[in-house]
């Protein structure tokens, strides 16, 4: 399939590293015009440096700030423009036991995992509407249907994104706008090689036997049985942003490497 996004432009949150920086990258090389938003300015900086660098051609810019607030969402929204295509990719997790988990543990992990994304397709859908054309893609997580005992807050945050995401796909009804979620499983950080070494000193077990090792631990069901690279899950979101995606609609897509037992 040849994805061909001349002329459009895309906003991508969470895209300095991992996930949002190959989605930024994807989409970038297919001809969109991307904005590369992240928490800070040095790290927009320092993407914004990393993929001139390997697409010279392509037309980046940056859109820094904290979407965990009200006003870093508007602040982004606004840096970006009427964009046709928003990636919500900005999210953060934290393994931690539900008996120690506060109200402050929920709040931070909603702030940002759910409400930037309803925050900032409130801003930008009403223009994708009217011009009767445009994408919005939640990278959710496999974790929003299959909920970690170590991390239910997260789980809980990710399968309110996968609901929010179907019931904005049913504003979209009758138009070429499409909204999705994308299911991510355990994927490949750009910190992985040092969490697998450490890993497989915690474990004594030897370092290339620390990814099997760690994916039976923490998702035994995965017929991957490795964690994911962030290119894989990338072009999965590159074919929600794309125009041939027109008929996907208030779909979770799944690339979570078959950790999900049921086939639905």
């Amino acid at each position: 399939m040849q994805v061909d996004l001349s002329g459009t432009s895309a906003l991508v949150t969470g895209a300095t590293r991992g996930i949002g920086l190959a989605v930024a990258r994807l989409l970038a090389g297919n001809g969109a015009r991307v904005v590369v938003s992240g928490k800070s300015v040095d790290s927009v900086e320092q993407a914004l440096l990393e993929l001139r660098g390997q697409l010279p051609d392509a037309l980046f810019s940056g859109a820094p700030g904290d979407l965990t607030t009200p006003e870093g969402c508007s602040a982004v929204a606004g840096a970006a423009g009427d964009v046709d295509i928003l990636v919500s990719n900005a999210a953060f997790y934290q393994w931690k036991p539900f008996f120690e988990l506060s109200d402050e543990d929920w709040q931070n992990l909603i702030s940002i995992n759910l409400m930037a994304g309803v925050r900032l397709t409130r801003r930008l859908l009403p223009s994708m509407l009217k011009r009767n054309w445009g994408r919005v893609v939640f990278v959710a997580s496999e974790a929003g249907f299959n909920i970690p005992t170590d991390m239910i807050h997260y789980g809980v945050s990710k399968a309110a994104e996968i609901a929010a995401a179907r019931g904005l796909a049913e504003l979209t009804r009758g138009t070429g706008v499409t909204v999705n979620s994308v299911l991510p499983g355990p994927t490949a950080s750009s910190e992985v090689d040092s969490f697998l070494t450490e890993h497989a000193k915690t474990h004594g077990i030897p370092p290339l036997e620390a990814e099997s090792h760690l994916m039976n631990l923490i998702r035994p069901t995965s017929l991957l049985q490795r964690l994911a690279h962030v290119d894989e899950v990338a072009h999965m979101i590159l074919y929600a942003c794309s125009r041939e995606a027109s008929a996907t609609n208030g779909a979770a897509l799944r690339v979570e490497g078959g950790v999900l037992r049921h086939p639905g």
